[in-house]
């Protein structure tokens, strides 16, 4: 079985060596950006089978990325992950079209199970 691929979009080096690290260990290939207007650059590059966002980043915010990688393609699985707990955010996320939105600190096993959620539904 092939490994599934990962796109992981955030600005802060640790949270993204953290998540590297992490889902590598659990056998996910992974692959990174640091904004949003690389993250379609990548995602293009990539195509992986889910995408990892945050949503405050320089250039370009998760929200309009994810709007832009589903305007590319639109059956993109793209999780936001974020600290920023503003009211409405979520709904504004899923209305944009992301397939679930997880807050930080989550826990490893919550997102893996996610992760592989989407998955197993585009593959079935």
């Amino acid at each position: 079985m092939t490994k599934i691929k990962l796109l992981v979009i955030d600005d802060a080096p640790y949270v993204l060596k953290a998540l590297r690290d992490t889902l590598e260990a659990h056998g996910y290939e992974v692959h990174e950006a640091v904004n949003g207007e690389e993250a379609l650059t990548r995602y293009m590059e990539v195509n992986p089978d889910v995408v990892l966002m945050d949503i405050l980043m320089p250039k370009m915010d998760g929200v309009s990325a994810t709007r832009c990688i589903l305007e590319y393609d639109p059956d993109a699985k793209i999780i936001i992950l974020t600290a920023m707990g503003k009211r409405g955010l979520e709904k504004d996320c899923i209305e944009a079209g992301a397939s679930d939105f997880i807050m930080k600190p989550f826990k490893t096993k919550y997102l893996l199970k996610t992760i592989n959620s989407l998955v197993e539904d585009e593959r079935n």
